[in-house]
């Protein structure tokens, strides 16, 4: 079952980064004030992004290090002028 990366945009301008299996179901517990404490306290706005994923494992692991780029690099993977692939590290195969 794919695993999904998305990204929410709230009403204070802010980013939210999260995983799901269903993105849209997702957003309306975030949008109905089920989800996450941080969206609670901001009115979630739109997905602005989702990235689909192998495994939850990826996911957990693509959440990490996008939930550590600055705002400017999450707007660019927003954007598309940045992919989801350049900020993952690259696993090396022997």
């Amino acid at each position: 079952m794919p695993w999904f990366l998305y990204l929410i945009e709230c009403a204070d301008g802010s980013l939210y980064t999260g995983i799901a299996t269903d993105v849209d179901a997702r957003f309306a517990a975030h949008a109905a004030g089920k989800g996450a404490r941080y969206t609670r306290a901001r009115k979630p706005l739109r997905v602005a992004a989702s990235f689909e994923l192998a495994g939850r494992s990826e996911a957990l692991r693509a959440e990490y290090r996008v939930k550590r780029l600055p705002v400017q690099q999450k707007r660019a993977l927003i954007a598309g002028e940045r992919t989801l692939e350049s900020v993952l590290p690259q696993i090396e195969e022997a």
